[in-house]
């Protein structure tokens, strides 16, 4: 049922509880669907704005028996919240959204609700209404139908209070039955610095208190565990008291960020970096674009590296001493963290992780690299990032954002961290967002005039954070000092090239968490080497330093309770369905997700963990993730568990061939419990991504034209089908697939800058996949060459056997220094790849011809096909650490250089 539907369900209830008439112009807005949230108990409520033709609106809440609402009668109001001037919507982002709806100082509801389009529709409204309230105070109870119809619905909500208890039982416990049955909406989960209270049990309470009488269930309630969940319980136990053991103490952080355009390093940088009196307990230094060369973006290796850290390191405030936390670079993109030597004793857990999101999120051209670690008692990451440029190009810099916020993933923890689930975030970097609606002279002239707030009014990045598309939850100091893009390098003068190109405010510093005061946010316009300026900004953030002496009391306390209480409960929990299957049909690149619902039915806490199968090698096929794959629940509590879908390069050439099936069985394990069994299957939409060169030669028609069995005919080894033609057509010399992405990318245009370079946009990217699969030789997709470029990309990295078979892997490495040796293993090639082989070089050489318009290098072209030309076969490991990265590394130049021969010479040479 789609969201139009429950609309409709939603005004047929309205009118009858208030009719329809002309004196209402009763009209529905928008509406949303979320879990409305109280202290741990959460249960999911449909939310509408409804307004009124006097310009009154209210937010009318129900309660419903069944998601996606199918009856006007399972319908009931569960509360309304007049739209005023006093009401405030405050949100914050993550894997869902968290609304909060406050009238005043004091909180309505708070709902938790899953990112998307209607949710950001429905923040949006309620901001935009709430503007109008504030500017309009006239508008609002000044007609009397409004009054009216307001009073009718607040009756409605008194009439609909039985059924609104009724259907909330319902959705907890469940007619006839003895165990709970939860609804699937997400629940949040406890962590340090979380900010949300629980109505747990305190394990603390004193036992010999007169009016406090614990039984033992009672306690269980609060954390006593089997002795295999001890750990965790202590922990968590520990978390929900931290506020006993810990104070707040005050340090200053230093964030600086300085896209240095490639530039060798200056002397010195301390007008950046030791401007303040006093000195900073911690630094986080960011660099863009460090280092422009073809070393530094092929291999990953950069001499600047190390000039630029010894200069920051000797430009540090001199009044104290510092030691290096981290470093972490990823080409032009590097971050530092300095701490006062003092300090270092309290920071741990220190780890680093990059996500590069240039084409099909590999290159490291953009992206971001962050540090974190614990200090003290809190959690704090630093992010760096570069996102992608060009005036036009801001909906590409919003998905490279939600593409680092999804991807930056810290593996050293289970379950694992991202950048949201810590205290105190401090993102930094190139964001590239620059001025729109103003021609270049326009800025310039307010510039002079120093009309700063006029200009921001034409931000980018302000526009796109007051649309609630990036960097929700996130703060910014107030601007002041002038754009810090883009200069003549040397100069204090805007760019007078030809380009011409508008200042900009690319470079910015945000934070989010407690306790962050910002003290300082400024440019440095005396460094000059670059086009852009660098920018600082200073805080001064609360830590949670731990009090020793409470800490051990508290822990030992903990303790003795859990102590008394191991072994005399065992964990019970209810798996809402056993059985998932994913409706309709599973397509290559898209994702899908469903939820599996565990709830704890037992008295102690349960600690969960999906396992292996025997002789299995991960908890699940390749097409399946788990998240989170362990957790803990408390009693009368849920966990909701995402099971995501999605075949990609790596699992669709398996199940096209019919070597693996959409199905698979996971073992849910309750430690110091038992195992339940749960089954996932879908079925999959064949594509020719994922399908082996033979077969897609012997395809004369689309793919989605095959049935199963004529495809899986295809795909056996070696491929003895007969060629699937119509009218008599013979098989082609190579894929019609391949064909077609070429001719794409040529009509539009091999001049394009920055071609193979720049990632294209997903849906774009889909609607090619859908054109090769179903749609050929209809008229071509209306897309951006970078889009048609990466589709080329995944379409050959997907091929189920790569250009060059594994069989002959080492010996390409072999002679990869000898063009003449390289030749005589192309000859060597089966028929149909020597065919894709000598037709991919032909159309790269001719790419290559027009570097002087797209600018393409022939290394760096030989260094992106590379892996996709010869790739690792199945099973290769280089292990781990230094000796492991120099082979890989030393792997790679080998395959590029077999590649670049081919790139350089004609076949004739």
């Amino acid at each position: 049922m789609t969201t139009a539907d429950q609309m409709r369900i939603v005004e047929a209830k309205l009118a009858r509880l208030l009719g329809s008439g002309p004196e209402l112009g009763l009209k529905g807005q928008v509406l949303a669907e979320g879990g409305l949230i109280q202290g741990w108990v959460q249960s999911r409520r449909l939310v509408v704005v409804v307004g009124v033709s006097s310009g009154q609106y209210a937010l009318v809440i129900f309660t419903s028996q069944t998601f996606p609402v199918g009856r006007v009668e399972d319908l009931a109001i569960d509360d309304v919240i007049p739209v005023d001037k006093e009401l405030k919507c405050e949100i914050e982002s993550g894997d869902a959204v968290l609304v909060n709806i406050k009238s005043g100082s004091s909180t309505k509801i708070m709902l938790e609700m899953l990112p998307g389009y209607h949710t950001q529709n429905f923040v949006a409204e309620i901001y935009r209404l709430t503007d109008l309230m504030r500017q309009d105070r006239k508008v609002a109870a000044s007609s009397p139908s409004s009054e009216t119809w307001l009073n009718q619905l607040r009756a409605a909500k008194t009439t609909d209070e039985a059924l609104s208890r009724d259907l909330a039982q319902r959705m907890r416990v469940g007619e006839g039955r003895d165990t709970p049955t939860l609804d699937a909406s997400p629940i949040p989960q406890p962590r340090s610095g979380s900010g949300r209270n629980t109505a747990l049990v305190d394990l603390d309470a004193d036992d010999d208190s007169p009016n406090t009488s614990l039984n033992r269930q009672e306690i269980a309630l609060g954390g006593a565990a089997p002795i295999a969940a001890r750990e965790s319980v202590v922990k968590y136990q520990m978390a929900l008291k931290e506020e006993q053991f810990t104070h707040k103490q005050t340090f200053t952080v230093f964030c600086g960020t300085w896209n240095v355009n490639g530039q060798s390093p200056i002397s010195q940088v301390k007008a950046w970096l030791a401007v303040d009196e006093d000195p900073p307990d911690i630094y986080a230094i960011g660099f863009q674009e460090l280092d422009l060369s073809k070393e530094a973006f092929v291999f990953n290796e950069s001499i600047k590296e190390d000039e630029w850290q010894a200069i920051v390191f000797a430009s540090l405030h001199p009044q104290a001493k510092y030691k290096r936390v981290k470093l972490v670079r990823l080409v032009g993109m590097m971050l530092i963290v300095f701490a006062k030597s003092t300090h270092m004793e309290h920071i741990h857990e220190i780890t680093s992780e990059t996500v590069g999101t240039g084409i099909m999120g590999k290159l490291g051209n953009k992206g971001g690299v962050a540090v974190r670690f614990e200090f003290h008692n809190t959690s704090i990451c630093f992010v760096n990032s570069h996102l992608a440029a060009h005036v036009s190009e801001f909906e590409r810099r919003n998905q490279d954002y939600h593409d680092i916020c999804a991807r930056m993933v810290f593996q050293n923890f289970v379950p694992t961290k991202s950048i949201k689930d810590h205290d105190q975030i401090f993102w930094l970097g190139d964001l590239n967002y620059r001025i729109t609606d103003l021609d270049t002279a326009t800025v310039k002239e307010l510039l002079q005039e120093n009309n700063i707030p006029d200009l921001l009014l034409s931000d980018q990045f302000l526009q796109q954070r007051k649309q609630r598309r990036v960097f929700t939850g996130y703060k910014e100091g107030d601007i002041t000092f002038i754009p810090t893009y883009k200069f003549d390098p040397g100069t204090d003068m805007w760019d007078t090239s030809e380009k011409a190109r508008a200042p900009a405010w690319t470079d910015r510093i945000l934070w989010r968490g407690d306790y962050i005061e910002q003290i300082a946010y400024r440019s440095h316009m005396e460094l000059k080497v670059s086009d852009h300026k660098p920018v600082s900004a200073v805080f001064k953030a609360g830590v949670k330093v731990i009090d020793p002496v409470k800490y051990r009391k508290i822990y030992e306390d903990v303790m003795k309770k859990l102590d008394r209480l191991e072994n005399e409960f065992l964990p019970q929990v209810t798996v809402e369905n056993t059985e998932i299957i994913f409706d309709g049909k599973v397509q290559f690149l898209e994702t899908y997700t469903k939820t599996l619902t565990v709830a704890n039915t037992g008295q102690v806490p349960v600690q969960y963990e999906f396992i292996k199968k025997l002789n299995d090698t991960s908890i699940c096929k390749a097409w399946l993730t788990v998240e989170p794959s362990t957790g803990f629940i408390m009693p009368g509590e849920k966990s909701d568990i995402a099971l995501e879908l999605h075949v990609d390069k790596t699992t669709a050439g398996p199940l096209n061939a019919g070597a693996d099936q959409m199905y698979d069985i996971l073992v849910l394990h309750l430690v110091g419990g038992k195992d339940i069994f749960i089954t996932v299957s879908g079925e999959y939409q064949k594509s020719c991504f994922g399908a082996s060169i033979n077969a897609l030669c012997q395809m004369t028609v689309p793919i989605s034209e095959l049935s199963v069995g004529a495809l899986m005919d295809l795909e056996k080894p070696p491929c003895t089908g007969s060629a699937i033609s119509i009218g008599g057509e013979e098989p082609y010399p190579v894929p019609k697939e391949l064909w077609f992405l070429c001719d794409l990318i040529t009509s539009l245009g091999l001049d394009q800058e920055q071609l193979f370079l720049q990632p294209g946009l997903r849906k774009e990217i889909l609607a090619i996949r859908d054109w090769l699969d179903t749609g050929l030789p209809v008229d071509k997709p209306d897309v951006s060459i970078h889009s048609a470029a990466e589709t080329l990309l995944l379409f050959l990295e997907s091929l189920r056997e790569p250009i060059l078979p594994f069989t002959l892997y080492g010996r390409c490495l072999d002679v990869s220094s000898n063009y003449l040796q390289c030749k005589q293993v192309i000859s060597q090639l089966p028929q149909n790849h020597k065919n894709v082989f000598n037709y991919m070089t032909a159309f790269l050489r001719e790419v290559i011809r027009h570097s002087a318009q797209n600018g393409i290098d022939p290394k760096i072209m030989a260094t992106l096909f590379a892996g996709i030309f010869l790739r690792d076969p199945p099973g290769t490991n280089f292990g781990s650490g230094l000796r492991a990265k120099t082979n890989q590394q030393l792997l790679d130049h080998r395959k590029a250089r077999f590649v670049h021969h081919f790139l350089i010479n004609e076949p004739d040479d």
